[in-house]
């Protein structure tokens, strides 16, 4: 029984020193070692007291051996961090290189991590996430503080104190509190709402922030390639890099080409680094490729990585001001200084009123009466007036503009997400809305992006597509130049059927070709062929080549691939479809070049393929030049490949093509295919002539005066072959021309035309993430039908904005007007100081939330775009506003000085029956402003469902002021016949609307007509 337990005594013990928590944290792992320390210390002394036998004295040191915490792993997190950020490969030797970190984190070269959830899961636990600390977001209280900032608040609370204190004082605290603590709840009402819309807004911006930042990058696990979000890679992943990607991790170059790396981002420096695996194997998280391609062993992720330390202490508040945001802020700096003269009038006007003896209180008597007249009363009086002046103030000053560019922006930048448009910088949304001019490229954008090759010519010879009726040696070097010359790649599943084809669209569709038709083994040539160097594609050289050796023989070969008039130009000889070498003289080169036209005809992509054999000798002079054969090449054949329209494209182009907008076409394929292209989207039509001058070359284009440049770029419709510098160069000509121009992209090489355009549109899918960080707005689906719905959203803000410009300068004209003439007639103001701040309400956040939120409509298409310089506020708009504000003041003076004697009512009722007059003008105003020129301003009112509910919430609202809260809004009760009055009075507004509408004006703005003046 004893040698029972003393053997579970041991199991035990064992148990527990090998025991390997991985869930347990550092501190649960400490008391873990402590508590097999005691337990290890029990069972001995246990062990000797069962045999009662002597044993040797217990040392006072016990000496365990505990597993590290990572022993899956042989190096650590700090080793990792270390080899990136000193930059030093004799820290890598020690190691083993490279290879050596590699198997250190049971990485494969080849396959990377195994990629499963436990596998991953051990990793996070060990090396940590790919997300860093963000600051903390704004709190709701933040947004408060901020609204409490602005002086006319702070001197409405001021003002407020003043009176609770004083109302207190004389009238107890039972009934004295109702003046002073009515302002502060009005005060605190329009700081929440305002505050509470701010809070929101700012949470929608993080969101989309988030969106933005997850970027999706190609990674191979468990031999397989496969994109995931940037946020879930981990230590020892196998991240494949291209041009235009951003390093997403610090990480070792593990195999590539001609990788050039812009650092400049995190070092400041502006000169591309080389990076290989002998000098230079060293890659920061953040910087971008600009050239080449590679795979990279990540070693640090997250915290551990300088971007994100650095990213960790980005707040992301820009506090970016759209262009229209800056004209309303003048504008309202120009209204505030004419609301503030006449607050100071007011102002002046009822002191002197005051002190003169000329007011009464509500029992008739005199207010002052000289020396006899208490000096609370008098500060008291004093106080009320000051309030009143003040909310003439903030009724005057149009704070609500600023608020309703914010809300239509952060409302359709939300609904622009879900319509496929992600907006990085807000002045793009109201920018677009004036654009003129949309240069799109082709691939992906009009089209599908769906390739597949169609068409095969092995010499003069249009082939089925099968490999059999083609000499075998001239189908190895084809697979050669497919396998080799590729950043794409084929993974066969498990079954051994299937194949999987990565990379771009081209190459997944020539990589598809090869291995399904032309039975290419892929695997079999890597393993065949050792690849000396790379020159990789762009969009300027249109074409890649690379340079290998055979293993078996050691011969060296050129292959090129890329557009085939390019290809075709640098090739001398070509094989036929049994294998014989024929010389390429003119004869015989016209007609691979009436076969490319007809492909291109058939909107065919062409794509040649060449190689040449070069001597061992030249090899190293390859290297040192950094630069490929280029001449004297064989050409093995070409392909065409089939990229279909994107369904509903020509609809797009014709909407905007009715909206005043020109379409404008630039793209690499040669010209007959993109003259294809573009007579089937609908941006050339089958007749014109490609003499005319519609359709032209990058290269003519370039070659230009620029004279000459600027008298034909409004003409052309279609740039074939250009280079990135082309569509640069037709951007800065037409916005020369006057031009607001939008361009799309995708590559890294479209990043100053991207810049350079008034809004730059780049691809979710295919643009890489240089092209992303140059754009204003992500086209996430890539379809140019996305682009037509931004063009729409961009000129709904706008129209949006000017809705509300209109709505609340009626308000402003109205209620300044009626202040002034009642204060210096009567000398009082009809409204109260809580009254105004309820007005204000309605104006800048309900009114602003009713109209800013407004969806675009097919009418904003049928209107020409707004230009640069045309004013915000239209003749239109004057018509519409100036009327509905001269019938409002004309009502409400009539109220103000007849109202009385006209309903038989007390002054008081009189003043409500102003105030609730006014607000309901308001009301039945507010759906006037939803058409700026239509007279039916009920169209479509059932689809805007938050309009509806603000109107209605704001007459509830309404009802409860008068009839429920007279002590705190300084109203009576009105009766039926009182409040039909009201309605009636209110609802003129309409057909004074449908009337004024009927009204012609002149097209030349009124300001034109003043500077005319002013030069006579």
């Amino acid at each position: 029984m004893t040698a029972i337990l003393n053997k579970a005594h041991i199991i035990c013990t064992e148990q527990l020193l090998n025991a390997r928590p991985a869930s347990l944290n550092k501190y649960s792992k400490k008391w873990h070692l402590a508590f097999v320390t005691i337990y290890c210390s029990r069972t001995l002394f246990s062990l000797v007291r069962n045999h009662n036998s002597k044993v040797s004295p217990i040392p006072d040191h016990i000496y365990l051996t505990i597993p590290p915490e990572n022993d899956c792993f042989k190096i650590d997190e700090t080793t990792l961090t270390d080899i990136v950020k000193k930059g030093n490969t004799e820290n890598l030797r020690p190691i083993g290189g490279v290879n050596g970190v590699a198997s250190s984190l049971q990485t494969s070269l080849d396959g990377g991590i195994k990629g499963g959830a436990e596998d991953i899961a051990r990793r996070h636990e060990a090396f940590g996430s790919n997300t860093y600390k963000k600051p903390p977001s704004k709190s709701f209280f933040h947004f408060v503080l901020e609204a409490f900032k602005d002086l006319i608040i702070l001197i409405l609370l001021g003002c407020a104190a003043l009176a609770l204190g004083f109302g207190i004082k004389e009238h107890g605290l039972k009934d004295g509190w109702y003046d002073g603590g009515s302002i502060f709840v009005a005060v605190f009402l329009v700081i929440s709402v305002s505050a509470i819309s701010n809070y929101r807004q700012n949470r929608q911006f993080d969101k989309l922030s988030n969106v933005s930042n997850n970027i999706q990058i190609d990674v191979i696990r468990g031999g397989r390639r496969q994109q995931i979000s940037i946020f879930d890679i981990v230590v020892g992943d196998n991240v494949c890099l291209k041009i235009g990607d951003q390093v997403p991790a610090d990480g070792l170059f593990l195999d590539g080409h001609s990788l050039q790396i812009d650092e400049s981002s995190m070092t400041g420096e502006s000169e591309d680094v080389e990076v290989n695996s002998k000098k230079n194997p060293f890659l920061i998280s953040g910087t971008k490729v600009i050239d080449g391609y590679a795979q990279m062993l990540v070693t640090s992720v997250g915290m551990n990585t300088t971007w994100g330390q650095m990213m960790s202490h980005v707040t992301g508040d820009k506090n970016e001001q759209t262009p229209l945001q800056v004209r309303l802020n003048k504008l309202t700096s120009a209204i505030g200084v004419v609301g503030l003269a006449v607050a100071f009038l007011v102002l002046l006007v009822l002191l002197v009123r005051y002190f003169t003896g000329n007011t009464t209180d509500e029992n008739g008597n005199t207010e002052f009466n000289g020396s006899s007249t208490k000096a609370d009363d008098i500060i008291n009086a004093v106080v009320g007036i000051v309030a009143s002046a003040v909310t003439i103030v903030v009724v005057a000053i149009p704070e609500g503009l600023p608020l309703a560019v914010t809300l239509t922006l952060a409302y359709s930048m939300k609904k622009m997400m879900a319509d496929q448009a992600m907006v990085r910088k807000l002045s793009a949304c109201e920018t677009m809305g004036s654009a003129t001019t949309i240069c799109t490229d082709k691939t992906g954008t009009l089209t599908l992006n769906q390739m597949k090759v169609t068409k095969f010519w092995q010499g003069k010879e249009a082939m089925d597509g099968a490999s059999s009726s083609i000499s075998l040696f001239v189908v190895n070097l084809i697979h050669q130049g497919v396998a080799l010359n590729t950043t794409g790649g084929v993974y066969r599943g498990s079954s051994g059927l299937e194949f999987e084809f990565s990379g771009s669209p081209t190459e997944k569709a020539i990589l598809s070709w090869a291995v399904l038709d032309m039975e290419m083994d892929h695997e079999e040539i890597k393993r065949n062929f050792t690849i000396l160097f790379v020159e990789a594609f762009n969009s300027q050289k249109k074409r890649s080549g690379v340079l290998i050796k055979k293993k078996e023989d050691n011969t060296v070969h050129v292959h090129w691939k890329g557009a085939a008039e390019m290809i075709l130009a640098m090739c001398s000889n070509y094989y036929d479809a049994s294998g014989v070498m024929k010389d390429l003289n003119g004869e015989e080169r016209m007609e691979f070049k009436k076969i490319i036209r007809g492909m291109a005809a058939s909107s065919l992509r062409c794509i040649a393929f060449a190689y040449k054999q070069v001597a061992e000798t030249e090899e190293e002079n390859v290297k040192e030049m950094k630069k490929l054969k280029e001449e004297n090449l064989t050409l093995l054949g070409l392909v065409g490949i089939k990229d279909p329209c994107r369904p509903g494209v020509e609809k797009a182009v014709e909407d905007c093509q009715y909206a005043g907008v020109n379409i404008k076409m630039i793209t690499g394929d040669n010209v007959f295919t993109a003259r294809a292209i573009a007579i089937e989207c609908g941006i050339l039509w089958p007749g014109q002539d490609m003499d005319s001058g519609v359709v032209v070359e990058g290269e003519e284009f370039r070659n230009y005066t620029p004279e000459e440049r600027m008298e034909k770029v409004e003409k052309i419709r279609v740039m074939a072959r250009s280079s990135p510098f082309d569509k640069l160069l037709m951007v800065q000509c037409l916005k020369q021309k006057g031009h607001v121009v939008a361009v799309t992209g995708d590559g890294t090489n479209d990043a100053p035309a991207l810049k350079e355009a008034d809004i730059g549109l780049s691809m979710g899918i295919q643009g890489t993430e240089v092209a992303k960080e140059s754009s204003d707005i992500v086209i996430l689906d890539d379809k140019f039908a996305s682009v037509a719905t931004v063009l729409k959203w961009g000129r709904c803000v706008y129209t949006n904005i000017q809705k509300f410009l209109q709505f609340q300068l009626t308000v402003n004209v109205a209620a300044l007007v009626i202040n002034f003439v009642a204060a210096i007639c009567a000398g009082e103001v009809p409204l109260t100081a809580v009254q105004l701040l309820w007005v204000n309400l309605i104006m800048d956040t309900l009114g602003a939330l009713a109209l800013a939120t407004e969806k675009p409509t097919k009418e904003l298409m049928k209107k020409p775009p707004v230009g640069r310089t045309e004013p915000l506020i239209t003749n239109i708009m004057w018509r519409n506003l100036l009327a509905q504000a001269f019938y409002q003041v004309a009502i409400l003076l009539i109220l103000q000085f007849r109202g009385e004697s006209i309903f038989k009512v007390t002054e008081s009722v009189n003043d409500t029956l102003i105030f609730n007059t006014f607000v309901l003008c308001q009301v039945f105003n507010e759906f006037n402003a939803r058409k700026l020129e239509k007279r039916n301003v009920f169209k479509g009112i059932h689809k805007n469902k938050l309009f509806l509910g603000i109107i209605g919430m704001t007459i509830v609202l309404q009802v409860v002021m008068v009839e429920f809260l007279k002590r705190f809004a300084g109203t009576e009760r009105l009766n039926w016949g009182q409040w039909g009055a009201c309605i009636a009075m209110a609802a003129v507004s309409w057909p004074i609307g449908w009337i004024v509408k009927c009204i012609p004006v002149p097209e030349r703005p009124i300001s034109n007509y003043l500077q005319w003046k002013k030069c006579t």
